[in-house]
């Protein structure tokens, strides 16, 4: 590339980055306005709701005893922010005669990065305690990258990740999946991840699953076809549409087209959200990607050079960490992809 292409660019990237940093500093709002925020945010209503579900425009919201359909009022509506949805299943929100009026600061969140436009978050659920990622084998195939992606944004979210994997019933017709799920279990155990194995059609560990979830307020979350609906449906006793997979590519269907929080007998909630089947993290930077791969950042402090990124780098303690299998090469796949996708977004962002 010549000089002269390259200078305007270089001057694009700069204005860029001079409104990103001018959009993030506070100091530009005068003190009375900032009393105003603070007060806003600690302040606390008497009497508080909790979204239940989300469906278009239709919100419902359990408050006083009552469920209530609510909407927001048009004043929050005109907050602008990067995210796609302003509200989520979860959320503690204020009411005024069928109007949701405030909407109170999240303890937890998890959110994805919208799938059509990179630049909005998209939020999936507020105030849980646990994140149940559910993959399955077989049918469709065991994933672990998406498994690592989850446990990514539950962690950026303050979050508890539970791995639950689906379908084992299924691992005795398919030997190759068999190994991949035995070494998936053995390397997300090691790492102190709680994996549990189960199968919904035999009822195998499924009082696992229900014990990890009592008197907790969980959030299923995962790949489309893994049987996050019928999970749902053994542990209430309802009787929410399920899916199918589709067989010429394994992939499985939406069933679930809203989100929606329902009660546990035992204690607690769970929350049934739409299938994907990718998931990009929201606000990962190629500097964060290290430190949420424990061993990488721990291994990576015996590197040659303090700015090693484990990809290339001669004297590389993760490279040789992964070739003598100190680190699963399922962990060490997971990272590469997500440091290319990371280094692609902030080229996006630039230019």
């Amino acid at each position: 590339m010549d000089e002269e292409d390259f200078l305007p660019r270089q001057r694009k990237a700069e204005r860029l980055e001079r409104k990103l940093a001018q959009k993030l500093d506070r100091s530009r709002y005068k003190k009375t306005d900032m009393d105003k925020i603070k007060i806003e945010t600690i302040e606390r209503p008497a009497s508080v709701g909790r979204v239940l579900s989300i469906a278009s425009q239709d919100i419902e919201v359990f408050y006083e005893g009552h469920l209530r359909k609510a909407v927001l009022r048009g004043s929050l509506k005109q907050n602008k922010n990067r995210s796609k949805n302003l509200i989520a299943v979860g959320d503690e929100v204020a009411l005024e005669e069928g109007f949701i009026t405030h909407i109170l600061p999240r303890r937890t969140v998890l959110s994805r990065e919208d799938h059509l436009h990179k630049r909005k978050e998209q939020l999936i659920a507020a105030n849980v305690d646990q994140v149940i990622i559910t993959l399955s084998v077989v049918s469709p195939h065991l994933k672990p990258f998406l498994f690592d992606r989850y446990i990514i944004a539950a962690e950026k979210g303050g979050i508890h990740p539970l791995l639950v994997i689906n379908k084992i019933e299924l691992l005795a017709e398919d030997p190759k999946e068999k190994a991949l799920f035995d070494e998936f279990f053995k390397v997300y155990s090691a790492l102190g991840y709680e994996v549990i194995a189960l199968s919904c059609k035999t009822g195998e560990g499924m009082d696992l699953l229900q014990a990890a979830m009592c008197n907790k307020t969980s959030v299923f979350s995962g790949q489309s076809g893994t049987g996050k609906s019928s999970l749902i449906n053994k542990i209430t006793g309802l009787q929410y549409a399920i899916g199918d997979i589709i067989r010429k590519t394994n992939k499985g269907m939406h069933t679930t087209t809203s989100t929606r929080m329902v009660a546990l007998k035992g204690g607690g909630f769970c929350i049934d959200t739409p299938g994907i089947r990718s998931f990009g993290v929201w606000r990962l930077t190629r500097e964060e990607v290290e430190s949420y791969f424990h061993e990488i950042h721990e291994e990576g402090a015996n590197c040659r050079f303090a700015s090693c990124t484990h990809t290339h780098e001669p004297s590389c303690a993760v490279i040789k960490a992964v070739e003598e299998m100190h680190i699963s090469p399922l962990r060490y796949d997971s990272y590469l992809k997500l440091l290319d996708e990371a280094k692609a977004e902030r080229t996006a962002h630039i230019f």
